[in-house]
């Protein structure tokens, strides 16, 4: 497995903004993430890059606080995942718009800046900011795919939080639209927001400064996009995951 230093994973010199040390998760009676110990920098866009049904979803949860573990520690900024204390400090975007159909969009951003702690003028900042101030009086139902996939963001995004986790944000939408949602990813790291973004999608690597690449609920490689490439002398970064694929299961085939 390829894994990078710690000290690279942490450039600015701080305590990370995610910290897992043997993570264990059974499900259903059956194992879903082994022994998974990683930390991911904060200020950064961590990518969590594998197939369907490797445990991202279920790490992510485990990482927001939503998932039951079965051994071993996260720490989210400093606290234990899951406590009060990072309610406001944590945005979660999961797979499915976590978004009412009956309210309009500036309804819907307002009640999760009520959760948050702050007021309607950041909730229309933040629909500002996701571009969907022409529809912020839209009942939800009627939106796009694409459009709810905005309002659902705009929703995680509201009361400015520390860490943005996202979970495959970009699933079924369109080459332009995923464009310039990872625009905006790119930007709020830039203001210092942490990002965890999942994806399935190899090409989405090329915008993540670290890649946390996963297969069957364990850790593969912990490393860069350049690096990635170099390592495996393979020039897209679908070939590159499928050689760190084929060297993790050389070993068991032997």
């Amino acid at each position: 497995m390829m894994i990078s230093s710690r000290d690279e994973l942490s450039r600015s010199g701080s305590a990370p903004a995610v910290a897992i040390d043997r993570l264990h998760v059974v499900r259903g009676g059956r194992p879903v993430l082994h022994d998974f110990s990683v930390r991911i920098a904060r200020g950064t866009i961590t990518g969590l890059l594998g197939p369907s049904g490797c445990g991202k979803t279920t790490l992510i949860r485990c990482i927001v606080g939503t998932q039951v573990i079965t051994g071993g520690q996260v720490q989210v900024l400093g606290s234990a995942a899951g406590s009060p204390a990072l309610r406001h400090r944590v945005g979660y975007m999961p797979q499915q718009p976590t978004i009412y159909n009956d309210l309009r969009v500036i309804d819907n951003v307002r009640y999760f800046a009520a959760l948050a702690g702050v007021d309607s003028r950041d909730a229309d900042a933040t629909i500002t900011a996701v571009d969907l101030q022409r529809h912020r009086g839209d009942f939800c139902a009627n939106l796009s795919g694409g459009q709810r996939a905005r309002v659902s963001l705009a929703c995680a995004l509201v009361g400015s939080p520390e860490l943005l986790v996202l979970d495959e944000p970009t699933i079924g939408l369109d080459p332009v639209l995923r464009a310039e949602l990872w625009q905006q990813f790119t930007a709020l790291a830039r203001r210092g927001t942490t990002l965890l973004v999942s994806s399935h999608v190899m090409d989405e690597a090329e915008h993540c400064g670290d890649l946390l690449l996963m297969r069957e609920g364990r850790l593969l490689a912990l490393t860069t996009p350049t690096r990635l490439r170099e390592e495996t002398g393979c020039p897209s970064m679908e070939d590159a995951f499928l050689s760190i694929i084929q060297r993790s299961t050389a070993p068991r085939a032997g």
